[in-house]
Order: structure tokens, then C-alpha cells, then sequence
């Protein structure tokens, strides 16, 4: 029987049962979409569909205070090895990726030691908190098909790595919350003209290096309704987490904060993120990754050492202004985005500007049920400086959620 068959036979067995059992707990997304392109960077890219994620969270309750967490995804279809046809950053080579955990990614296996509201514990494979996306991460809490392009373009999404979270509500109310993190670092083999240090998230190997750990932090201030205020840190060196010695003797440090914002109230929501990134001696690490072996299956172009991001975004359910079914909702929405992933460079790295890039997006939401959202949206990606080389996409997807 296939790994891929095996677990869905469990999970099915699994939430039969999980009534009587009591001790389990489960949950699910899925996201499909369709694309239509007409990009003048691309003329020939082709329509598609994608079928973007199943994710799917068993949790085993070993007692009211110790709990186990796992989280599975089926990734664009749950195929293993992906081929991408890279015009840009590969000189029209054919790029092959291979999906860490082949058929299915095992994202999520950790265990949550419950304490003191103010103080819990979770070690193992734990998921990192930055921006919004990270907690607006199920499909019918964000608007457009996919999630924010500044958000998914310089940072890993969903980012997890391994070690120990400390994590608590603070407050009479609980109106703060908290969470500090030390993990396994990047790899600064990975980083990219087009990704800055998204592409450093350790997947291609069947273990993660070490010699580098990071500091990660996440304050919120817990608004009504489900929004939140607040800002996220990320530190860490990556040299020493290359596959080989080749940069021990240069340090690069990587330090990242983001300020975000989450207001929602029944019919209205507003959001928004600005990330700033800073990559200690970019420079030194941009001639190590030219020499580095085709094998290895990395882009090899020049990194930055800012980035910078931010985007705004507003929704407003229309539905609400005729009717009074609260349980189908009409969202049109809007969200501008500017990400520059070369925003400042180092030595005698060239600062392509190509790599600053803004979005415009404006769509509609139909939630014809709390846990299913069809969605559709338009997007205008201007790449450059100037207006002329622009990308325009055209989506229309669904999303759902299992509670």
C-alpha cells in the first residue's frame, strides 16, 4: 500500500473513531486553484491548476497537560519531484525540485507540555511565527488564492524547524501573547537575487544542519474578534549549516522584524505587514554560491543584504448591506503589495532592479458556508522601475476547512 493511501486510510479511521476515543483531535485545509496568465515576461506561460494543499493535524491528548501535535501536506497534487521551467534566474533551464519528505511532507511532529497560562512548553518540529500568514495561514482566512506575494516571496512559507518554543497568554484578559523560539538556522546556499533567504529553509537533505542555531520571537496584542497587533524577530547565523565547510570562517548573521496588524470585526477586515531584513557579508556568500556544484540544484545569483516588504489590505462584506443571513458572506477586497528583494546590496553585487516589485489585487470572496470560500481575484505584478513589464493573473480557486 502507498505511504500517500496508508495515511488517508488512517486518517479516515481516525475521525470515525475520534468520538469515542476522546483523546484525539483533528483537523484539515485544502486549496485549489485555476490561473490564467498573460504576463509580458512570459508570453508562452500556459494556464494551470493547481491543487496548492491538503494539510491535515492529528493531535493526541496523552493527558490534560501533554499533547502531541502532527501535521501532514499533500503538496501541489503530492507529487515528490517537481519540474519549473526557470526563465529568469536559470537562463530558460529546466529546474528540478525535489519536495522534502517525497510523496507527503511531514511538517508538524511536536509535543505541547501545558504549564501555566503564561508559560507552556512545545519541543520538536515546531512552526515559526512571522507576519500575518503564519496565523492566517487556513484558506478562508485570507482573501486572495494564495497568501500575501511579499510574504511568500522573501519568507519560507509554512516555515518549520526544530527545536523548542516557550509560548503563553499574559494579562488579566490574556491580552498579550507570546512566543520564543531557538531552532536550527538556515543555510545560506539557498539564498536567492528573486527569494532572498526563503530558498535557505533546510529541505534538501534527509537531516538538517545545526552548527548554526536562531533566536525567533512573536508579542501580539489580541484585539476583539480574532485580531491582533504585534511584531516577530528572526536571528540566526547560516554559513555553518552549509553542506560543506566552505564559509565557516565567515559569519552571517541573518536579523529580520516584522511589524503586523489583523483587524476584523463580522463584516469588516483590514490587514497589513512591513518587513525589514538585513544579511550579514551577502557579498562573501554571493561568490561562494556561484562555485557551488549543478548537483546541488541551487539558483547561484547574487543576494542582498536588505529586503524590505510591506502590503495593506481591505475587505468588507457587501452581503451584510441586504441581508441578514450570517451564515453566507460577499467579501470584495483589495490589497496592494511592494517587496524588493535586492533593496540593498553589498561589495560589487549589482542591485537588479528588477527585483522590486509591486502588486495590485482587488477580488471578491463568496464564504457560502463558515468553513468553504470561493474565491476570485485580478492581479498586476510590476516588476522594475518602470510600469512596463507587468504580470497579470487571473484566479479562481476554493478553499475549505475540516474542524
Amino acid at each position: 500500500m502507498k505511504p500517500t493511501t496508508l495515511l488517508l486510510f488512517l486518517f479516515s479511521f481516525l475521525i470515525s473513531q475520534a468520538q469515542q476515543l476522546k483523546k484525539i483531535e483533528y483537523k484539515a485545509y485544502g486549496v485549489v486553484n485555476y490561473y490564467d496568465f498573460n504576463w509580458d515576461t512570459d508570453q508562452d506561460k500556459r494556464n494551470s491548476f493547481d491543487t496548492e494543499r491538503l494539510n491535515i493535524y492529528l493531535k493526541y491528548n496523552f493527558t490534560d497537560r501533554i499533547q502531541l501535535k502532527t501535521e501532514f501536506e499533500f503538496e501541489h497534487g503530492g507529487t515528490g519531484i517537481t519540474m519549473e521551467l526557470d526563465k529568469f534566474e536559470e537562463f530558460g533551464e529546466y529546474e528540478t525540485e525535489l519536495e522534502a519528505g517525497g510523496a507527503v511532507k511531514l511538517e508538524q511532529l511536536n509535543l505541547l507540555f501545558l504549564y501555566k497560562p503564561w508559560l507552556n512548553f512545545r519541543i520538536g518540529r515546531i512552526k515559526l511565527y512571522m507576519g500575518n500568514a503564519s496565523k492566517l495561514d487556513t484558506p478562508t482566512q485570507y482573501f486572495t488564492g494564495y497568501r500575501s506575494p511579499m510574504e511568500s516571496a522573501l519568507l519560507p512559507m509554512g516555515w518549520y524547524e526544530n527545536g523548542i518554543e516557550l509560548l503563553g497568554d499574559l494579562g488579566k484578559k490574556k491580552q498579550f501573547s507570546y512566543k520564543l523560539f531557538l531552532v536550527n538556522g538556515l543555510s545560506s546556499v539557498g539564498f536567492t537575487s528573486a527569494n532572498w533567504i526563503k530558498r535557505g529553509h533546510q529541505t534538501r537533505f534527509e537531516t538538517i544542519n545545526t552548527n548554526n542555531l536562531a533566536f525567533s520571537s512573536r508579542l501580539d496584542y489580541n484585539l476583539k474578534g480574532g485580531g491582533f497587533l504585534g511584531f516577530s524577530t528572526y536571528v540566526g547565523n547560516t554559513n555553518r549549516n552549509r553542506p560543506k565547510p566552505d564559509l565557516d570562517h565567515v559569519k552571517s548573521r541573518i536579523a529580520i522584524i516584522d511589524f503586523h496588524i489583523n483587524i476584523e470585526t463580522e463584516n469588516l477586515k483590514i490587514r497589513g505587514m512591513i518587513l525589514v531584513g538585513n544579511l550579514q557579508n551577502s557579498d562573501k556568500i554571493t561568490i561562494a554560491n556561484k562555485k557551488l556544484s549543478n548537483n546541488l540544484n541551487v539558483k547561484r545569483t547574487p543576494v542582498a543584504k536588505n529586503a524590505l516588504g510591506y502590503y495593506a489590505e481591505i475587505g468588507y462584506n457587501i452581503q451584510s448591506l441586504y441581508s441578514t443571513n450570517n451564515h453566507k458572506k460577499l467579501f470584495l477586497f483589495t490589497r496592494y503589495d511592494f517587496y524588493d528583494s535586492m533593496h540593498t546590496t553589498a561589495g560589487d553585487v549589482f542591485d537588479n532592479p528588477r527585483w522590486q516589485r509591486s502588486v495590485l489585487t482587488a477580488g471578491i470572496n463568496y464564504m457560502i458556508h463558515p468553513t468553504i470560500n470561493l474565491k476570485a481575484h485580478y492581479a498586476i505584478n510590476t516588476l522594475g522601475l518602470t510600469s512596463e513589464n507587468k504580470e497579470k493573473t487571473f484566479l479562481l480557486g476554493m478553499g475549505f476547512t475540516i474542524n
